[in-house]
């Protein structure tokens, strides 16, 4: 329990499945919650302690991104950059202290990332050790600025360590669970075990498999190692290609998604000359087509209602689609400042203060989502309960 432990005092003391492609999923009756990043819209993402932080506050799965070491080890970041260097010399989306780290200044370089220049400082660059000298910091602090009180006080994990931590958790709600059971002696109803599931994202697949870092063989070890390996395991793999997934449906029989974003192509599509888009993938012909090596979609809200002068317009019929296919579908992303809201959710006029995130996800429940992910679990849960409780 030692790593629960070290991540749970750090939080306390600082703030003073699914079926196979072959037998199709039905729509979940109790909205799926993911953590996305971890508890993100209260401690810096992809850190231990978010990750904790949104297991304590009722998510169902927490949802590291993965990207790779130097050295072959997965580790959790939202991108293998964790610092950009702007034309002007300032950073952003610093996920880490790298940038002020003068013994990795020579690590500075430019790079074609899915087919975009980006100056900065990439994990492929370090060993594991050397990342781990490093510190995560708060990515976006001009939105969330009481997160910086969090900066440089956590590693980047590792994807094991994250299972780990998940293992740890759920040992506990085992424990928990049996207790409850002996202290009704047989009698009465007991609380029902429920594990904690994650939910892995494979960040540029195409890029890594390119450099000769592959993903997919670590990750599906990995999950091996801990346990998941069936279709009902508690998991999922997304990503926003293609031919990884088909790729990990030959390796695993766990539960895959495919990420569906509201613009652009999947960039092996982009690779092989495929002019499909993420749109035509979201249409009927398409979501058949991802039946056949994914048992979800998680789709960009916009696919879902599209906005109309910055509101929720007319819904389109992507989720019935998709449930026609025998799909899944996990809305993305709920986030609850104002800026990143619909704006008949707001709640005053300060872009970072927090709207009406309940309302948001209300109206995109109604549609029949399967689950969703947010930023702001403690939040989400409370509006997934008041949904599921409604008269």
């Amino acid at each position: 329990m030692k790593l629960l432990h070290s991540v749970l005092l750090a939080v306390v003391t600082t703030a003073a499945l699914a079926p196979t492609a072959d037998a199709r999923p039905t729509p979940s009756r109790e909205p799926t919650l993911i953590a996305h990043r971890g508890a993100s819209g209260y401690l810096p993402e992809h850190t231990l302690a978010a990750y904790w932080m949104a297991i304590e506050q009722g998510a169902d799965f927490v949802e590291p991104d993965l990207v790779i070491t130097k050295d072959g080890v997965l580790v959790a970041r939202h991108e293998n950059a964790i610092a950009i260097l702007n034309a002007d010399g300032s950073v952003r989306e610093a996920t880490t202290d790298v940038a002020e780290r003068p013994e990795f200044a020579a690590r500075k370089t430019t790079k074609m990332i899915d087919g975009v220049a980006i100056t900065g400082w990439f994990t492929e660059d370090f060993t594991l050790a050397e990342l781990k000298t490093l510190r995560a910091r708060e990515r976006i602090p001009q939105v969330r600025p009481a997160n910086t009180r969090f900066n440089d006080m956590f590693e980047v994990p590792t994807f094991e360590e994250v299972l780990q931590l998940v293992q740890q958790a759920n040992d506990r709600r085992r424990e928990d669970a049996r207790g409850d059971r002996d202290m009704r002696h047989g009698h009465g109803p007991s609380r029902k075990f429920k594990p904690v599931g994650v939910y892995p994202e494979t960040k540029h697949p195409s890029y890594f498999a390119g450099i000769g870092k592959s993903l997919e063989e670590p990750l599906v070890r990995l999950l091996n190692k801990y346990g998941y390996r069936g279709a009902d395991a508690p998991v999922f793999i997304q990503s926003f290609e293609v031919g990884n997934l088909r790729k990990l449906n030959r390796m695993t029989r766990v539960p895959l998604v495919q990420l569906l974003n509201g613009s652009g192509q999947p960039y092996d599509f982009t690779l092989s000359g495929d002019t499909r888009t993420y749109a035509d993938l979201a249409k009927p012909a398409g979501l058949a087509e991802i039946s056949s090596y994914a048992q979800g979609i998680g789709a960009n809200t916009n696919l879902m209602i599209p906005l109309v002068g910055g509101k929720l317009g007319t819904p389109t019929t992507l989720v019935s689609d998709a449930h026609a296919a025998g799909l899944i579908v996990h809305g993305w992303t709920f986030r609850a400042e104002n800026v990143f809201l619909p704006n008949e959710f707001d709640v005053g006029s300060d872009p970072a203060a927090i709207g009406d995130l309940a309302g948001q996800i209300r109206a995109f429940l109604n549609l029949g989502m399967d689950g969703l992910f947010s930023d702001q679990s403690f939040l989400a849960r409370k509006a997934i309960d008041a949904y599921v409780k409604k008269p």
